[in-house]
């Protein structure tokens, strides 16, 4: 899948404009007046967002022109349901709703097939998801959904599985000032606990000469098996900040114990 073509889907992607956040937010307050020049404006001037974003499928077979005006379907559903009143940005909310888009795609076009009904299932076990969580205010359990839909909680798991994507560990998820946050960062480690590093006295000797800080961080990471959301929530820092003082500490010892 190239991507670094110039021009998809007739759009010169060199050409395309950028919008200050000024700029969206004056361009918001048009559309919520039923502008459509100005909604037209504001989704010329988020299609690098969707480039950015379809960029992470360049291992995928599917023609780049495909994806980019899949990926506009998200940027223009992202655009409908933004809820201003929400302290994040555009661009944050907008981008799991491209990737959803696309992933749905490559799901529905994808060489192992699918039943039907399999497919029915799930995508109805989705849309009442998202519609339980509005009316509970909370993520629904299977039983739940099951209920709501008249289908038996294994179905709907079954279903789900069926049409899922794999996606690699190392896939970026977010990235704030050149740190990027891998799904491996999520994933707890229940096997690395205290007793398993502690029988290793150079390394315990190693940690010793971190900080407070950095050895509370591999503390909590490896020896209790937290996710780095788990972490930067107990020490009240952001997750980008947890990974690189990770990254940080993990280097440090390293040398330490060479």
């Amino acid at each position: 899948m190239a991507l670094n073509r110039v021009v998809i889907c007739g759009v010169n992607t060199a050409r395309l404009p950028l919008l200050t956040d000024k700029e969206k937010d004056e361009l918001f307050d048009r559309i919520e007046q039923g502008d459509m020049a100005a909604r037209e404006t504001f989704i010329k001037g988020n299609l690098r967002l969707v480039l950015s974003v379809i960029q992470r499928f360049s291992n995928s077979n599917e023609n780049p022109d495909d994806l980019f005006q899949v990926g506009c379907i998200g940027l223009i559903k992202a655009i409908d349901n933004f809820d201003r009143s929400l302290d994040v940005k555009f661009s944050t909310y907008a981008v799991p709703m491209i990737l959803g888009e696309c992933r749905r795609y490559l799901r529905d076009n994808n060489s192992i097939r699918v039943s039907r009904s399999l497919r029915d299932i799930a995508y109805k076990a989705i849309y009442t998801k998202d519609a339980l969580l509005k009316k509970l205010d909370r993520e629904p359990t299977v039983d739940e959904i099951a209920k709501e839909i008249d289908v038996a909680p294994e179905d709907i798991t079954t279903a789900l599985d069926a049409i899922s994507t794999p996606v690699s560990l190392y896939e970026p998820v977010y990235q704030e000032g050149g740190d990027t946050l891998y799904i491996v960062d999520q994933l707890s480690d229940k096997k690395n606990k205290e007793e398993n590093w502690v029988e290793n006295i150079s390394l315990k000797e190693a940690m010793k000469k971190l900080n407070e800080r950095e050895y509370n961080i591999l503390r909590l990471r490896f020896f209790e098996g937290k996710t780095q959301t788990e972490v930067a929530s107990e020490i009240a820092i952001s997750q980008a900040q947890v990974s690189r003082i990770e990254k940080s500490a993990i280097k440090s010892l390293k040398g330490y114990l060479r």
